[in-house]
């Protein structure tokens, strides 16, 4: 016999879905609207208003005028660089802090993870960590735009309840059959903890994937720049020509706009086309990771 639903809780499950789609549907509408605009005629998209659903004149104009630039290419094997270090490393990083700090016979333990929460809200500044950089000889070294990166409060708290959730009576079982430390971690913990690895790798995946300001800052040879920022100097290069060429130019400018969707889309299709291999993992991973047992 099926179990019946509580009427406030199917009341709650009605709201839920209806505020849910509704988020979903705003969140979704505006990419529909950068991919069918990406594959419209500049001419076209220029007398077109409002929302996009459907192109309406198929051209690929504006991906033509994104990838006739050769760095693009650079660019897209330095993020795959930045962004393979700084998951590597950061997800590395994060397990060690968060087994660490879950343990209850660290000393100071409340203290540390306090000083680590506070970091979530006030960092040094940007001038402050731009000299520390600079002392360190990393100004235009592919260092500064990977090791900043690798880790982050919010993902080292995720993964820190994650382990406290794990029974105590594993690790003290394997313990008297003589595992150390880095033994239990790697044999016990890490394999428990797919789901939430997954999800913290995913996180510094984005980050790192979707970073320019950094890269702006501290490298200045273009053959070091990721992809995000050689799209956003073939963007500028596009308007800068377009402006330069007065009223001449008209072409050119509705061009830029052609130019301004296309490297949009150049720039997630990397991420939309990852995402379904770890979504799988999301959801369970964040719950485990946010709940502690």
């Amino acid at each position: 016999m099926a179990q019946k639903i509580n009427p406030a809780r199917r009341l709650f499950i009605i709201i839920n879905t209806i505020v849910l789609s509704f988020a979903a549907i705003v969140a979704i509408i505006p990419v529909i609207h950068v991919i069918m605009a990406s594959f419209m005629h500049p001419v076209t998209l220029s007398q077109t208003y409002g929302l996009i659903l459907w192109p309406k004149d198929f051209s690929l104009e504006g991906y033509a005028a994104v990838f006739k630039t050769t760095q693009i290419w650079t660019g897209y094997l330095n993020s795959i660089f930045y962004v393979s270090c700084a998951v590597i490393l950061g997800t590395f990083l994060t397990i060690l802090g968060a087994y660490v700090t879950s343990r209850r016979g660290l000393f100071w333990n409340r203290y540390i993870m306090l000083f680590i929460s506070f970091t979530m809200i006030f960092n040094g500044g940007m001038i402050p960590t731009y000299l520390l950089v600079s002392k360190l000889g990393w100004i235009d070294s592919p260092l500064a735009v990977i090791v900043p990166l690798c880790m982050n409060a919010f993902n080292l708290i995720i993964m820190r309840t994650f382990f406290q959730g794990i029974p105590e009576s594993l690790e003290e079982s394997a313990n008297l059959d003589g595992a150390g430390r880095l033994r239990i971690l790697f044999t016990i913990m890490i394999p428990l903890a797919k789901a939430s690895i997954a999800v913290i790798a995913l996180f510094y995946m984005v980050f790192q994937w979707n970073s320019f300001f950094q890269a702006m800052i501290y490298l200045q040879s273009q053959e070091k720049f990721p992809l995000q920022l050689v799209l956003r100097m073939i963007l500028i290069q596009n308007q800068a020509t377009a402006a330069s060429q007065g009223s001449s130019g008209g072409y050119n400018r509705l061009l830029a706009e052609s130019v301004k969707y296309g490297t949009i889309m150049v720039s997630i299709i990397p991420m939309l086309a990852a995402y379904p291999f770890i979504q799988k993992y999301f959801v369970g991973g964040v719950m485990v990771g946010a709940i502690k047992g």
